[in-house]
């Protein structure tokens, strides 16, 4: 087995692994504990990596001081009963000099497919001079399990799809501010891509056929292989039925009792506790995402009804179960992942006099973000439903500025509580890719 590892170590340091598009996530080490990445299948997590140690080959670190293993490899089959102590001293009899005196930089993909590798972790991290980057995504374990694993001994980053700022860069489309006329054109026609393909990697550049079928292919991965398998879901169409009502209706409220009801119309005798764990996992699984009410009160945030987004606008045209999805709801899908990409809280908003606003993002100080998002506001009973909502909420959290978000307006209205700026989709999204990439850039500087 030792010499199975060695070769694949060595065939590591020779090889020049594909490492992609820099993305707009900046980790930070921290001393003494792991870092892993969590994130859906397919967004990226393993080409990560490979950019992760890029960073540190051009910061002066020697290849043959990173070391790099997938654990999917099925050469390593026999780890499961040899240990996972033969990946350490594997490296260690090819690089004698290094232990305990020079930094090793452990990269672990697909972890969780061998037993007994936490303790493992833990041993290496106390026993070697070494940083530990963890990735996992499978039947066995979802990677935000990974993280839960280490039990306070890791540090986990989430991975998301591209955003529109990293499919422009994908595209090799500058994007750097301000735009010209030529390259807001060009801007403009790529969201236009961006709104058909989606946020996945591996579906950039596909025909419109071949991207529904790897987008399917997604959707029943994520259910068969990291739900249905890993739980041994008994009656798994109860589960299937679950997750298309939800695509079907993103950026729409719902409730474990309306879920429970419309299982109970299809045939399915599936109790309501059970429900709310089949949308528990795939939110674990970050395929699904649910919003609660912004209240301040947690009692009231837990029995109103929630809104449901999934992980990628294109995916849900791929696998929904209607003629035509509903655009805009996709349009608000689209908004709330580009927001969640570096915001873990999000929130809608309900008035008192019950309208509703749909995104709500709290800053440190509990200030919250007003976001509305509306295809047109050309009509004008659209405009007053949606503009009304704004105002009311403006002036209960006393805030004095809002956004919504169109496919093309762009305009300021002003009121009495404040002014209401309506923001074209593709430069929302250019603008909350650059905060996050100034973010990264900042933690990049600052470590």
């Amino acid at each position: 087995m030792r010499e199975i590892i060695r070769s694949l170590i060595l065939d590591f340091h020779e090889s020049q692994p594909f490492s992609g598009v820099p993305r707009h996530l900046c980790v930070d080490t921290v001393p003494g504990k792991a870092t892993v990445l969590i994130g859906v299948r397919r967004c990226g997590k393993s080409t990560y990596l490979f950019q992760l140690m890029e960073k540190l080959l051009s910061s002066g670190v020697s290849r043959d001081n990173i070391l790099y293993v997938n654990f999917f490899d099925d050469r390593l089959a026999p780890l499961r009963t040899a240990g996972l102590s033969s990946v350490a001293e594997a490296y260690f009899s090819l690089y004698p000099e290094k232990k305990s005196t020079e930094m090793v930089y452990c990269f672990f993909d697909e972890i969780q497919s061998m037993p007994r590798w936490e303790p493992f972790i833990d041993r290496l991290m106390r026993t070697e001079k070494c940083q530990v980057v963890l990735t996992g995504s499978s039947a066995q374990l979802l990677s935000r399990e990974v993280a839960t694993q280490m039990r306070g001994r890791a540090l986990s980053w989430e991975l998301f799809p591209f955003s529109f700022a990293e499919y422009l860069d994908a595209r090799g489309v500058d994007r750097t501010m301000p735009l010209s006329t030529r390259k807001r054109l060009l801007v403009e026609r790529e969201f236009a891509g961006f709104w058909q393909a989606g946020g996945f990697p591996e579906v950039l550049g596909l025909e419109r056929q071949t991207r529904v079928r790897v987008h399917q292919e997604y959707f029943h991965a994520v259910l068969f292989r990291d739900l249905i398998e890993r739980h041994d879901i008994a009656h798994p169409k109860a589960l299937v039925d679950l997750a298309r009502r939800l695509v079907d209706n993103v950026a729409s409220l719902y409730s474990i009792n309306s879920l429970s009801g419309h299982l109970k119309a299809l045939g399915h005798k599936v109790p309501k506790s059970t429900v709310a764990e089949y949308v528990q996992w795939l939110e674990d699984a970050y395929f699904l995402f649910t919003v609660p009410l912004f209240d301040t009160s947690l009692a009231r945030r837990q029995v109103n009804p929630r809104k449901i987004y999934a992980i990628d606008h294109a995916l849900v045209t791929s696998v929904s179960s209607g003629i035509q999805a509903n655009t805009g709801h996709l349009l608000e899908n689209l908004v709330f992942t580009s927001l969640r990409h570096h915001h873990p809280s999000l929130f809608y908003y309900r008035t008192r006099n019950g309208g509703e606003v749909d995104l709500v993002v709290p800053d440190r100080a509990g200030k919250p973000r007003l976001i509305q998002v509306c295809e047109s506001l050309t009509d004008g009973d659209t405009e007053k439903r949606e503009t009304s909502a704004l105002w009311d909420a403006m002036a209960e959290t006393g805030v004095d500025d809002a956004t919504i978000v169109t496919r093309g307006e762009e305009r300021e209205m002003t009121g009495t509580v404040g002014t209401i700026r309506l923001v074209p989709a593709w430069k929302f999204l250019l603008a909350e890719g650059s905060l996050a990439g100034a973010a990264s850039a900042a933690a990049a500087t600052s470590s």
